[in-house]
């Protein structure tokens, strides 16, 4: 038997000829398998169809059909009706080292806040690298100057002096570290947090119907509880009250304005109330305040001056002890904006790893706002009673 064979002179293989062979070998099933499992960045996290079709860029369809091959084959497990969590692991996984500059270790705002990032990034696999700014514009200055000598591969920060955001930015740049900025935009980062001036006239708004309802609309001063008495982002809580009172109430136009430098501190704003008081007798004052610490310094000033009738006040933040002072009958804390930091960890750790990844992100990422007051604090905040031992519920009695 014989085989006839053609002779064919080879020439020599080009570079185009070389790409296009090894893209010959590509199977762009596998290809897209390897996406969507790649969508999952731990074996606990649990996707929808959705959230795996946006992470990937891929058709929902085709990710609906190869999600459902990857669970016939074992490497993809359904979790409910509509949720998938991945199976495979990567025998080498690269992992991430994230820095987080907490703004304080004694608020307790920031402290819901990291202990939901810290559990966020475990349960993503994420190496979490805490250092404490302490309130100080200096200590956060320092603490970049740890996480780029550590190498990290992106910030956290959460610190709140403007004066040292750019200064901030120039070290991260330099280093190449991209970063993200909680509630307080700095240039060049990402933002996560609140929109500050929606937050504020959702309180102000409250303000302003309290007034109305109590005080038949007549208001003799408003003061408002600043962090400092330079210009800073969060003033922008403080526009938006003042706007806010003035859209339910516009003759509050006339009456005096005054604002307290508070340094967004509990005792700071004691203090500072208990001189206002001291030098201003106007009956029925409204209160705006930058946080819920200086939200309750303020009326535990009218407290101690048997004058808490003559006040209203408005927080931000919806801390745990704004929200058993709401519970107690009577109260002149007629509101405070939640942001629910319980929930950043989850959101902002997904946040740093699409900027990792190299994908899209818009340049602020807004937290959910609900307006919490006497009247729903118990049904949005349901368990503080088992958070406190059982100590919320006799407040109302």
């Amino acid at each position: 038997m014989f085989r006839l064979f053609r002779t064919v002179k080879s020439e020599p293989e080009s570079a185009t000829s070389r790409q296009g062979s090894a893209r010959s070998y590509r199977v762009e099933a596998v290809a897209r398998a390897c996406e969507i499992l790649g969508a999952f960045r731990s074996g606990s996290e649990v996707l929808h169809l959705k959230a795996v079709a946006e992470r990937t860029q891929l058709n929902k369809v085709t990710v609906f059909r190869i999600l459902g091959t990857l669970v016939e084959k074992g490497l993809v497990e359904r979790v409910g009706p509509r949720g998938y969590r991945s199976r495979f692991q990567p025998i080498l996984e690269k992992r991430h080292r994230i820095g987080y500059a907490s703004q304080s270790s004694v608020i307790p705002f920031t402290s819901a806040v990291t202990d939901s990032l810290v559990e966020a990034a475990y349960s993503a696999s994420v190496d979490l690298f805490v250092l404490n700014n302490s309130y100080s514009a200096s200590m956060a200055l320092r603490n970049a100057d740890r996480f780029v000598a550590e190498g990290v591969h992106l910030v956290i920060e959460s610190q709140i002096s403007t004066k040292i955001a750019a200064q901030l930015t120039h070290k991260f740049t330099e280093a190449g570290i991209p970063y993200i900025a909680l509630d307080v935009p700095h240039p060049g980062a990402t933002y996560f947090g609140a929109d500050n001036y929606k937050a504020g006239k959702m309180a102000g708004q409250c303000l302003g119907q309290w007034a109305s309802r109590h005080w038949g609309g007549r208001v003799d001063q408003i003061v408002f509880a600043d962090l400092d008495s330079s210009p800073h982002v969060l003033d922008a809580r403080l526009t938006g009250m003042y706007d806010g009172i003035l859209k339910i109430q516009p003759e509050c136009r006339h009456a005096p304005v005054f604002h307290l430098n508070t340094k967004g501190h509990f005792e700071n704003a004691l203090d500072a109330f208990r001189r206002h008081i001291r030098l201003h007798g106007a009956r029925r004052i409204l209160v705006g305040t930058v946080n819920d610490p200086t939200a309750l310094g303020a009326l535990q000033a009218f407290r101690e001056f048997g004058a808490e009738e003559n006040c209203a006040v408005a927080g931000q933040g919806g801390c745990l002890e704004a929200r058993e002072e709401m519970r107690r009958r009577e109260t002149r804390l007629v509101c405070s904006v939640a942001y629910f930091p319980e929930t950043y960890g989850p959101r902002v750790i997904r946040l740093a790893l699409d900027i990792l990844s190299g994908r899209h992100v818009p340049p602020a990422v807004f937290t959910d706002h609900e307006l919490v007051t006497p009247q729903n604090v118990d049904s949005i905040y349901p368990n503080d009673a088992l958070l406190k031992g059982g100590l919320s519920a006799p407040l109302r009695s």
